[in-house]
C-alpha cells in the first residue's frame, strides 16, 4: 500500500497580487517536494484575525487526518508574540499566538500546544516581516516529512484567544444572537447553531426571527424556498444559522454587518 501523500493547507491575508504565497510554497516544496499544498484562502481581509479564525474553523475538518493547517494572518509579526503548533487528535495547526486558533481551542478536546522555537527548522535569516516564509513554511514542511511536533519547543498552557460571542437566552425564552461573519455572497452568518435552536423549540408557538427591520417566521431548507430577492433564514454549510437572500446579497438588502444583532423566539 502506498504511503498517503502529506497535505499542507494555507490561510493567509497575502492576496494574489504579490509573490508571498508562491514563495511560501517554494520554501515548503524545496524541503519536501512530494507534499501537496492546498490554498483554503489567501484573500483574508488584511490583518482580520477573526475572519481567518472562522475560515479555519469552517474548513479544517474536511481534510484528511494528518493534514497540517498553516495560518499566517499576523499583524504582530516581528514582535514578541509566540509562534505556535497546536496538535489535535487528527490535525496539526501552525499559527501566530494572536487568537486565530480560538475556534479550534474552543472546539477540540485537550489539544497539545507548543511554542515553535527550534531554529534548526527555520530559514537561515529570519525577517521581521515575513515569518510565513522563514518560520511557518519550513516548520510545516519538516512536519510533513515526519518531524515530531514534540521537538518544536516547550509546551504552553495558555494561548491568546479572541472573544467568540455567545448567544444569550433570556428567562422568557427569547434568544439574542449576532452576525459573526459575512461571506463573499453577502450571507449573514450568525452565532446560532442547530443545538441552540433545538433547545429553543422546547417552547410551543410560532417561530419569530427579527434581524434588522426584517421579520421571518421560519427556518427554510433551501434558498429556493423563497422567491428571487427574498430574505431567507437557513442553516448554512458551517452549521450556523444564516440570513440570506435568494439570488441576492443579504448584506446589501438588509444593510447589516458583522456585529449586528438578531432576536429569535416563539410567540
Amino acid at each position: 500500500m502506498s504511503k498517503i501523500q502529506p497535505i499542507i493547507t494555507l490561510i493567509t491575508d497575502f492576496g494574489l497580487q504579490d509573490g508571498y504565497v508562491g514563495v511560501m510554497k517554494g520554501v515548503i516544496t524545496k524541503i519536501n517536494p512530494s507534499v501537496k499544498i492546498i490554498d483554503i484562502s489567501n484573500n483574508i481581509k488584511s490583518q482580520d484575525i477573526f475572519q481567518a479564525a472562522y475560515v479555519l474553523y469552517s474548513s479544517y475538518a474536511y481534510f484528511p487526518k494528518g493534514t497540517i493547517h498553516v495560518v499566517v494572518v499576523d499583524p504582530g509579526v516581528g514582535s514578541k508574540r509566540k509562534a505556535l503548533c497546536l496538535k489535535t487528535k487528527d490535525y496539526l495547526f501552525l499559527a501566530p499566538d494572536n487568537g486565530v486558533l480560538s475556534f479550534i481551542v474552543d472546539k477540540e478536546e485537550s489539544p497539545s500546544i507548543r511554542e515553535i522555537t527550534n531554529k534548526e527548522l527555520f530559514l537561515t535569516e529570519i525577517s521581521n516581516t515575513f515569518h510565513g516564509r522563514d518560520i511557518f513554511a519550513p516548520t510545516a514542511a519538516h512536519l510533513s516529512k515526519g518531524f515530531s511536533h514534540k521537538e518544536l519547543g516547550k509546551r504552553v498552557s495558555n494561548v491568546k484567544e479572541i472573544d467568540l460571542p455567545k448567544p444569550i437566552r433570556s428567562p422568557g425564552g427569547v434568544l439574542k444572537g449576532e452576525i459573526i461573519y459575512v461571506d463573499g455572497f453577502g450571507n449573514l452568518i450568525t452565532n446560532i447553531n442547530r443545538d441552540i435552536i433545538n433547545r429553543l423549540r422546547e417552547k410551543s408557538g410560532n417561530l419569530k426571527i427579527i434581524v434588522g427591520r426584517k421579520k421571518l417566521n421560519k427556518i427554510s431548507n433551501s434558498y429556493a424556498d423563497v422567491g428571487a430577492k427574498e430574505v431567507v433564514a437557513i442553516f448554512g454549510s458551517s452549521g450556523y444559522l444564516e440570513i440570506s437572500v435568494n439570488h441576492g446579497s443579504a448584506k446589501d438588502v438588509l444593510n447589516l454587518k458583522k456585529g449586528d444583532k438578531l432576536v429569535l423566539g416563539y410567540e
